[in-house]
């Protein structure tokens, strides 16, 4: 029997995987919604240990969020591999719609995209079966009318994919298991023995989802669903269990014949409050009487799963200080909508990360300079060193905890009177307001240099300085969190917490030299 291994296998907002093997190697992406760049990738070779291997979607050709809330851009992406090629299928709210990427080499790079005309709704799935014809399988509203908000139907269409474009019939394959089901989405075609199967997620992405499966033998015929459904879900465990909201799944055969499932699922603390964002997390799962049968004897997911028959990967360790001594920034880095790549420099001042001032704010619906890192722990320490005067009132630089423009945190110096000040500010449904502000006279003493910290326990947040990095001074705890998780904010995306400058609406030439930053959790 395998050991147990920890739970989510991606901690921290990457919601939405879709999985692959090729050989003996496995392949994993997630949604990135309005951040920059988008879908990343992963490699395993256990299915336990992951390490990214690049962004699918690192172009800007390739990846348009021009003015995209925080929860629009990419949803919900799929991977699979055919004939030496690798595809991944998503949508791009707001900018566009449904397209396709391709690649012989999963790490990159990838093709610019093709966008699919008269591929309606989000959520586009491949499958190849075996006589090598590709379908394309997607989610809209009724055909003959939705009845609600989310009546949807799952539909299945052939893809030409030497002309890029579908073909024939649109097949209307199932509604969903449930009696006015909301939200039937994520679908993924599969076939094994023969039969055909039709997995997709119900009831929405937030507490009331699930998973559930339908099967049939003909893809032009609607699919039957399973008597068992749904085949996962944790709604009727409660607001209190410390795993909810489990949903939108993919699912893998191992070379060796065992099955696990990839999904998503949420770790509230502090109450129902889930600043994590939606996780990945892995669960076995066997076939009995022709269905799948999540965790036998459990059917929940756990904070512990019992790994898979493979031989250990050793997955490269993600280091916690990031010292800014490449020419690129690692891939887990993330910008918010397309960078304005002349305001970031790795060149100009060696081992810094030199962020120009825009005139972008944080509040807008515009690319800011802001690099972040994904929140991946309910307590956690981010630390920056950072050099930066201000020229006047309207630039400020230093960190930002972000779950979207009108909900977040800054922690930045700024000038007030003549005077270099440093702000706490709390900006909450678009309203900002300054928490805590102090005089920080020394910072001309210390070459424009100062320590910035964030420590996070569990929803309680302090924040402190250092000129030295040894004695630092508190500027305020007891800051409540709560304002950073999808259940005050909305939408659906996880807490990012990163570096960020701006001359609020005004045109400068000044700018901030980060040395450092360091994320770890606690």
């Amino acid at each position: 029997m395998s050991e147990r291994v920890p739970n989510p296998i991606l901690p921290g907002f990457y919601p939405d995987p879709s999985i692959c093997r090729v050989g003996d190697d496995y392949y994993l992406v997630t949604s990135t919604f309005a951040y920059f760049p988008g879908v990343p990738i992963f490699h395993s070779k256990d299915l336990v240990h992951w390490e990214q291997i690049g962004n699918i979607l690192d172009r800007e050709e390739q990846l348009n969020l021009t003015g995209a809330k925080q929860s629009w851009g990419i949803y919900a992406p799929t991977i699979r591999y055919h004939n030496n090629t690798f595809y991944m299928i998503t949508t791009n709210v707001g900018n566009g719609g449904n397209f396709i990427v391709t690649a012989a080499n999963p790490a990159g790079p990838w093709s610019n995209p093709y966008f699919l005309e008269g591929a309606e709704g989000i959520d586009p799935s491949l499958f190849f079966d075996d006589d090598g014809k590709c379908y394309y399988t997607g989610t809209k509203g009724r055909r003959e009318g939705s009845k609600y908000y989310g009546d949807n139907e799952i539909f299945v269409q052939e893809l030409d994919l030497e002309n890029r474009k579908l073909t024939g019939e649109s097949y209307v394959l199932w509604h969903g298991a449930l009696r006015d089901v909301a939200w039937s989405e994520a679908p993924h075609l599969y076939k094994k023995d023969g039969r055909y199967y039709l997995m997709i997620a119900e009831a929405g992405t937030g507490h009331e989802h699930a998973v559930t499966i339908a099967s049939g033998t003909s893809l032009t015929e609607p699919f039957v669903g399973y008597q068992c459904n749904p085949i996962l879900t944790h709604r009727h465990l409660g607001r209190n269990y410390p795993i909810v909201n489990v949903g939108h799944a993919d699912i893998v055969e191992t070379q060796n014949g065992e099955w696990y499932m990839v999904a998503l699922a949420s770790r509230p603390y502090g109450g129902y409050y889930r600043n994590l964002g939606r996780e990945t997390f892995l669960v076995p799962l066997i076939w009995e009487d022709g269905w799948p049968l999540i965790n036998p004897g459990k059917g929940i997911v756990e904070d512990t799963v019992e790994g898979p028959d493979l031989p250990p990967f050793t997955a490269e360790v993600v280091p916690e200080k990031e010292d800014f001594d490449d020419e690129k920034l690692p891939f887990r880095f993330l910008y918010l909508r397309n960078p304005k790549t002349e305001n970031y420099s790795l060149n100009d001042r060696k081992g810094y990360l030199r962020m120009k001032l825009a005139p972008v704010k944080m509040t807008d619906l515009d690319s800011p300079s802001y690099v972040g890192l994904r929140q991946t722990g309910m307590s956690f320490m981010l630390e920056t060193k950072m050099e930066f005067m201000p020229h006047n009132m309207n630039e400020e630089a230093g960190i930002v905890l972000l779950q979207s423009n009108e909900f977040h945190y800054r922690f930045v110096i700024t000038m007030r009177d003549g005077l270099p000040v440093l702000q706490l500010i709390k900006c909450f449904e678009g309203k900002e307001e300054v928490l805590e502000q102090m005089l920080i006279e020394d910072l001309t003493k210390n070459d424009n240099s100062i320590r910035l910290r964030v420590t996070a326990e569990e929803q309680d947040l302090k924040f402190a300085i250092s000129y030295d990095g040894k004695s630092y001074h508190i500027v305020k705890a007891g800051v409540d969190a709560r304002i950073l998780s999808t259940d005050v904010a909305g939408g659906f995306t996880g807490t990012t917490l990163g570096i960020y400058c701006s001359a609020n609406h005004t045109e400068t030439d000044n700018y901030a030299d980060f040395d450092w930053i360091t994320y770890k959790n606690l």
